[in-house]
């Protein structure tokens, strides 16, 4: 039934059917298999139910901080800093796409926004520059998916209420991994450059004194991420109320830059309107599918199956890795995420495994799934920026990364360290 399921959604992916609409036609193709069950009467109520949750309420004010920064020049300032520190390397500004993701996703919280900002700024360089087209674009889509793991993490906050785990020692522990992984993207880039020189494009050389003269363009990014998470950890705001404050924080920045008016307001608005009803009409879609699959029995026949398997807690948790990659295929992340997190999660943790590593790990699986054809969201996110060619471009220009995040994982199995460090460190 998985292979089908899979080989189904493939077919509707391959004749242009959009990822809701394909995953929505899914479910009611499965309701009518598995003998017409009435279950698309529940559709109505689950969307209400869906949209009305008040942490999916972050969403649309990550994406509208991150709109209203970009407008403002403040994230185009960021990746300027981030190009004349990092652009001497093989690779040039691709390493600038990663750099800046990983500080934009430091406030943010959305592996969407981040992708959707930085693809923005950055995609005018790859001709001008002279760059590989697929391995620039690769760089934003996985950039962007740090989103999910370097807090604030909408998803590390779902999880948590899910499985019952502290969210501030989910944040503290998706610090160093969200580094590490941002590191090992750079180092796939270097490996790649040097392996194809021409590929990597212009670098850009920076004497010591210009570098210091763009460090103050880091300030607005580095005090946005102050507000945001600094508002968690001082228990003034839920991470909802959080993400208010960063839109407040936003605009207060495109003031003191003069870059707010009406025109740029209404423009981040509707930037806003158009990217979160495209999450939302996806979630919508994953959720009712999910609810379709679950009923069927096939999530739990699944996880069933696993359980009694009889291997060793090793080859148990690989187990699980697999399916989850293979779910990540064909499910959108937030959906998978609130669907596998409460089955799995307490298997692991019955296998002895810490809920709070597992977390880590199944944030890299999720980012994994981000820009893993042929649901990726980042990948439709940065070919919908870039509004022309054909989307295997960006699909090719992902898949050593794919590699990055898989060695990610193998990291955090043998080093559990990685992700437990800081919250022992701070005494959890």
């Amino acid at each position: 039934m998985l292979l089908t399921t899979l080989l189904v959604l493939l077919a509707l992916l391959a004749v242009a059917v959009p990822v809701a609409a394909a995953l929505g036609g899914l479910a009611f193709v499965l309701e009518v298999v598995q003998g017409g069950m009435p279950l698309h009467r529940a559709l109505a109520d689950m969307a209400w139910q869906t949209s009305i949750d008040f942490l999916l309420v972050a969403i649309p004010m990550f994406v509208l901080m991150g709109e209203l920064l970009l407008r403002a020049g403040i994230t185009e300032r960021m990746y300027n800093a981030m190009a004349h520190w990092l652009g001497w390397l093989p690779g040039g500004l691709m390493h600038a796409n990663i750099g800046s993701s990983a500080l934009f996703a430091a406030t943010s919280g959305s592996s969407v926004a981040t992708a959707a900002t930085i693809g923005t700024v950055s995609l005018p360089q790859i001709k001008k520059r002279g760059y590989n087209e697929q391995l620039f674009l690769g760089t934003v889509a996985a950039g962007g998916t740090l989103g999910i793991l370097i807090p604030p993490s909408i998803n590390l906050i779902l999880y948590g209420l899910l499985t019952d785990t502290s969210v501030p020692e989910l944040y503290l522990a998706g610090f160093v991994p969200g580094l590490v992984l941002a590191l090992i993207f750079m180092l796939t880039v270097i490996v790649l450059c040097k392996l194809k020189p021409e590929w990597g494009g212009e670098r850009l050389r920076s004497s010591f004194s210009e570098k210091l003269a763009v460090l103050p363009q880091l300030i607005p990014p580095l005090g946005m991420f102050l507000v945001v998470v600094g508002s968690i950890y001082a228990g003034l705001a839920t991470p909802t109320e959080a993400a208010s404050l960063g839109v407040v924080a936003a605009l207060l920045l495109a003031v003191w830059n003069r870059a707010l008016n009406f025109q740029m307001l209404r423009a981040a608005i509707e930037g806003t309107v158009r990217t979160t009803s495209m999450i939302m009409l996806i979630i919508i879609a994953a959720v009712f599918l999910n609810f379709v699959l679950s009923m069927i029995g096939l999530t739990s026949e699944i996880t069933t199956l696993i359980e009694k398997s009889g291997m060793s807690p090793l080859q148990t948790l690989l187990a699980i890795i697999a399916l989850l990659v293979v779910l990540g295929c064909f499910m959108e992340t937030l959906s998978m995420l609130l669907t596998m997190a409460p089955l799995v999660t307490p298997i692991v943790v019955a296998l002895g495994y810490d809920p709070v590593w597992f977390g880590i790990l199944l944030m890299v699986l999720l980012e994994t799934a981000l820009i893993t054809p042929p649901i990726g969201i980042n990948l439709y996110v940065v070919q919908g920026i870039r509004e022309r060619g054909a989307m295997s471009d960006v699909m090719l220009g992902a898949a050593p990364f794919v590699v990055a995040l898989f060695l990610m994982v193998l990291l955090l199995i043998v080093f559990p360290q990685l992700a437990l460090w800081m919250p022992s460190f701070v005494g959890y």
